[in-house]
């Protein structure tokens, strides 16, 4: 087998420009979720994949790559909105008339996005790998380096404060 390591065999598998194509939109919707800012989430991409070309070499495995990617696009996401000191929202006039099923489905959209907006970083950040990205308080944990009944309690925490700010009686 020679000096190849497991690394250079993974990381050689697949050429970095075919490991760009294939996960720029997952970085680039993980951030633009949590941003809401098209600039800002495709600066933040772009930085993911500058450093995952410097740390290519460190990757053994797709698996390892796709959670390596993960991991830096929400701590960059959330630097990036720490550094502007603002929260983005979607303005209410933006919404529409809520006349049609298909108007009213996409005003509880945008209200949505907008509560989610307001929520604290890390808060948000669980909600958006929870529910956009489909993850499991395990992985979520792993992504952000802190334990699963943390992400358990964050994420419960960030539900509670949905629902009241949405207006919306926790149900017994």
């Amino acid at each position: 087998m020679g000096s190849t390591s497991v690394a250079e065999s993974a990381a050689s598998a697949m050429s970095f420009e075919e490991l760009v194509e294939k996960h720029q939109a997952m970085v680039f919707s993980l951030a633009y979720h949590f941003l809401h800012d098209r600039a800002a989430a495709e600066e933040v991409a772009q930085d993911v994949f500058l450093q995952l070309y410097f740390h290519l070499e460190e990757m053994d495995s797709p698996v390892h790559i796709v959670f390596w990617l993960r991991k830096v696009t929400a701590n960059r996401s959330i630097d990036e909105a720490r550094r502007r000191h603002r929260r983005a929202e979607v303005g209410i006039e933006a919404a529409g008339d809520p006349a049609s099923p298909a108007a009213a489905d996409e005003w509880v959209n945008l209200r949505l996005r907008r509560l989610i907006a307001s929520l604290p970083e890390r808060q948000r950040m669980i909600v958006i790998l929870r529910y956009q990205e489909d993850l499991e308080p395990v992985e979520i944990a792993a992504l952000l380096e802190v334990s699963v009944n943390t992400v358990k309690s964050q994420l419960q925490r960030a539900l509670i404060l949905l629902r009241e700010k949405a207006g919306v009686e926790k149900r017994a």
